[in-house]
């Protein structure tokens, strides 16, 4: 599991990682509010922990826009900031959490589980992209209200999508998302092909096809 660390205080930050690390998951650091975005918006994360003094984009802001584009990964705030009015403010902008600095390891930790394990109850609840639906418990999936038959690959590349519509996915994101510890990916064009089998069902028969190439970088979901 990968999360993304927006810290700009290194001691801080390198505390978090080693100590997050050992419980089995990989942390990476951005120290600015543009990269942290840049990256919080790919969909290879399962958590961010956000600070809220951070350079480029402060924290908030940070979080205002990534709500805005529908992206709904877990964000916990950690930060200094601990007037009732600030706490307010980054739960309101959409943070799922609010922690102050100093903090003990021990709740952080406890925290981001809590955190985790209701992102997981509500990601049993279908899944709406335009006329695309899925059920993430019973790993059925319709277009137009016509089910769909996909194998696992399928459904893992299918279900990556439409959680993260209209983000262009690498073929890198959608490896470690579908591929994650025996990528099958080191064949060149595994990839593209379980996307032309993809299309084949999802696309062949309608008007608007919804899965579409961007050259040179990977595929997008979209209404258009």
């Amino acid at each position: 599991m990968k999360y993304l660390l927006i810290e700009d205080e290194r001691k801080i930050a390198g505390f978090i990682k080693r100590g997050l690390e050992e419980g089995n998951c990989q942390v990476v650091i951005v120290g600015d509010g543009a990269e942290g975005l840049r990256l919080a918006q790919t969909g290879e994360y399962a958590l961010v922990i956000l600070d809220l003094g951070i350079p480029e984009i402060d924290g908030l802001s940070v979080l205002k826009e990534l709500r805005s584009t529908g992206n709904q990964v877990p964000v916990l705030i950690l930060t200094a900031r601990k007037l009732p009015e600030e706490v307010v403010a980054g739960l309101e902008a959409g943070s799922d959490d609010y922690m102050g600095k100093p903090f003990a390891f021990r709740e952080l930790r406890a925290r981001i589980a809590a955190l985790l394990r209701r992102a997981g109850r509500n990601r049993g609840s279908e899944v709406v992209f335009g006329e695309l639906k899925l059920d993430p418990v019973t790993h059925r999936f319709w277009r137009s209200g016509n089910e769909i038959s996909l194998s696992e690959k399928e459904y893992c590349l299918m279900e990556y999508m439409i959680r993260n519509p209209n983000q262009i996915l690498t073929r890198s994101m959608i490896a470690s998302n579908c591929w994650v510890n025996t990528f099958e990916g080191k064949f060149s064009n595994i990839i593209d092909v379980y996307v032309t089998y993809l299309r084949r069902k999802v696309d062949v028969g309608y008007p608007t096809k919804m899965i579409h190439t961007v050259r040179g970088k990977g595929y997008i979901l979209r209404e258009y």
